[in-house]
């Protein structure tokens, strides 16, 4: 989820609940609202911006929860990033979504700037487990594995063995990966020591890869690709994708999932046609960007402002704004796009045709 900011950087909370109900869409969108994570600028933002984050969206998670369970409808899950740039912070803001009541906690360990790669194994049985052992009950945890928030000098992944013997701790349940398969296989291998088959779930970050992932292999050599894919993973699928424009697209990626899941090659395809045409758009650097590091926040940001979402697009300092001639070619680029609520879009169950 996105964070919606004022000049000062400071969280507009009237904004960030309609965000929240957008992604929602009535319980067509979203199952997990994930806030404070890298879409949200959660390293461009002070600590008690941070916090509040985390406690406007368990509320509004609640919130919502509540008019959906009157209409005999299952509620959403609120998990919250409690990144932060020291442990101190890391601990105050877990105690924070341990008190507010989130569903789960994300933690990225190699953002942590004060903490050695040699002392991750240590910071999470000691002064973690403290913490949530000690709290009026358990929260799951996830780790958090994204290059793009790395602390300076780390490595761009977590390192399979830590991986390891954090699965052995209870409470940690899974960890969303912005990576390879390669690298999604080795986590599971090594979550698979310690944990049941399903206790460990694995979260893709890279979003668009679910189409690669999911499609089923035709041949021989395909059924042979899939195989070796199998292989990688241990048979393990992941439970779920985290894509960041599903801010401005929830029912249409939720959509995608559950085809994906289903393995109709026919509604992938055009979800997938969706997809890349959105993130044609949001292109003005050429390739080989990022998304953190390239425009793709903003672009966000500014289509939820066109759809009428929000009232302002700012985005906080460090993260690549729009100029104002990025801004009206995007706009040009995005009423025509079938996704936008200026264009034809897509209902509860269907996806809208590309030309």
């Amino acid at each position: 989820m996105i964070t919606v900011l004022d000049d000062a950087g400071r969280v507009i909370a009237d904004e960030q609940r309609r965000v929240i109900r957008h992604v929602i869409q009535s319980g067509f969108g979203a199952d997990v609202i994930f806030g404070n994570g890298t879409t949200g600028e959660w390293n461009r933002l002070v600590n008690a911006e941070r916090q509040r984050v985390i406690e406007i969206t368990v509320d509004e998670v609640r919130n919502v929860n509540a008019e959906l369970q009157s209409q005999g409808r299952g509620g959403v899950e609120a998990w919250v990033g409690v990144n932060g740039s020291t442990r101190a912070e890391v601990l105050s803001n877990l105690d924070a979504a341990i008190r507010l009541g989130a569903d789960a906690a994300v933690i990225a360990p190699l953002a942590i700037e004060d903490l050695s790669e040699t002392d991750i194994v240590r910071f999470f049985r000691r002064d973690l487990s403290g913490l949530i052992e000690a709290a009026p009950r358990e929260i799951p945890v996830f780790l958090y594995d994204n290059t793009d928030i790395n602390a300076p000098g780390r490595t761009p992944h977590i390192r399979t063995r830590i991986v390891k013997d954090l699965s052995r701790l209870p409470w940690v349940c899974g960890i969303k990966v912005s990576a390879s398969r390669k690298v999604l296989g080795n986590y599971t291998k090594a979550a698979l020591h310690f944990k049941q088959p399903g206790e460990f779930g694995i979260y893709v970050g890279n979003a668009m890869l679910i189409f690669e992932w999911f499609k089923p292999k035709r041949g021989i050599v395909g059924r042979l690709r899939e195989g070796w894919n199998e292989w990688l993973m241990n048979d393990a699928l992941p439970v779920g994708v985290v894509a960041g424009p599903g801010n401005v697209l929830p029912r249409e990626w939720q959509k995608a999932w559950r085809a994906c899941w289903s393995g109709d090659e026919e509604m992938m395809d055009q979800y997938q046609r969706l997809f890349i045409g959105f993130e044609r758009f949001c292109v003005f650097d050429g390739p080989g960007k990022s998304q953190y590091a390239g425009r793709m926040i903003a672009c966000l940001k500014f289509a939820l402002e066109l759809d009428g979402v929000i009232a302002t697009s700012l985005v906080a300092r460090e993260t690549p704004a729009l100029s104002s001639e990025q801004k009206g070619l995007f706009a040009d680029r995005y009423r025509t796009f079938p996704g936008s609520a200026r264009g034809p879009r897509a209902e509860p169950g269907t996806v809208t045709q590309l030309r």
